[in-house]
């Protein structure tokens, strides 16, 4: 019952956050899961074709690999799931606050009024 309550929570402080309603909070978890799951597999294969055999510097390449595959692959998931201007936005935030793009704001996680939330 604890776990229940938990996620109810933890759902509605994302749906508050992202200001999006329940049906679109559900694609936009669809569109994570999937896009992770993908970048993995995809990640996978390619480390495979490499054949790279130490593990220290498989470790290395394989989390580069990812950093550069996972904002390719969510948007192109996001595609159809009609949720292709919140990634774009979430991603291009995200590189922002790594030092990458442009430092303006993307627009995610802003109010009715304009106001600026976290993400």
């Amino acid at each position: 019952m604890f776990f229940l309550h938990f996620c109810h929570i933890m759902f509605e402080g994302l749906q508050k956050k992202w200001k999006v309603s329940g049906g679109r909070l559900a694609l936009i978890l669809c569109t994570f899961a999937i896009g992770g799951s993908a970048t993995g597999f995809v990640g996978k294969k390619i480390m495979n074709a490499l054949a790279v055999q130490q593990d220290w510097l498989w470790a290395v390449i394989y989390i580069v690999l990812i950093t550069i595959i996972w904002p390719m692959a969510v948007l192109v998931v996001s595609i159809p799931f009609g949720q292709f201007s919140f990634f774009r936005k979430y991603i291009r935030k995200i590189g922002a606050k790594m030092g990458l793009g442009k430092s303006q704001d993307s627009g995610v996680g802003r109010g009715e009024s304009g106001e600026s939330q976290r993400l």
